[in-house]
């Protein structure tokens, strides 16, 4: 079974050269979006359909990308609401000290001491540094900030983040 990674959802369209808005769920926009990337939008209950990338710009919040092929507003109106995703065999190598969303979503974190906190359910990119959210055992968020001074060990294989639970944290 095939498996394909998210990343990102076209919201809407921008202006009248069929450009479409995304908002990424990646960390790498700019290699996702190169001129010449094949990416694949999934809409509805439908087959994914493979495009390539023609250009890419940022506005705002939003990553700007044409497709080769689909030159006017009408042509892609029918993509807003579809997830933009990549094909696993499409993911890169990465260097030690970093990971993919896929990796980190859904390990167990737990403190230095072996209080389990729960498990990670969303990934958060509000500026510097990634915000990982765990649905902590109580119902409530805990809001994780991904640095060093914290985070101290991750183990994608067994899916266990070991932290530094600081004064304020919970």
């Amino acid at each position: 079974m095939d498996k394909w990674y998210n990343v990102g959802k076209i919201v809407n369209t921008h202006g009248i050269k069929g450009e479409v808005r995304i908002i990424s769920r990646t960390d790498f926009p700019e290699e996702r979006y190169k001129i010449g990337n094949t990416l694949y939008i999934f809409m509805e209950d439908n087959e994914p359909i493979e495009v390539k990338v023609q250009s890419y710009r940022t506005h705002k919040n939003f990553d700007l990308v044409t497709f080769e092929g689909y030159e006017n507003v009408n042509e892609v109106e029918r993509f807003k609401g579809a997830l933009v995703k990549v094909h696993e065999s499409q993911l890169g190598e990465l260097d030690d000290g970093e990971y993919y969303f896929h990796e980190i979503i859904g390990c167990l974190v737990v403190t230095e001491e072996g209080e389990e906190l729960g498990a990670i359910k969303e990934i958060l990119t509000p500026g510097a540094n990634d915000v990982w959210v765990v649905k902590g055992a109580k119902g409530k968020d805990i809001l994780i900030p991904y640095i060093d001074e914290i985070v101290k060990e991750i183990d994608v294989e067994d899916k266990r983040i070991t932290i530094h639970l600081m004064e304020g944290l919970i």
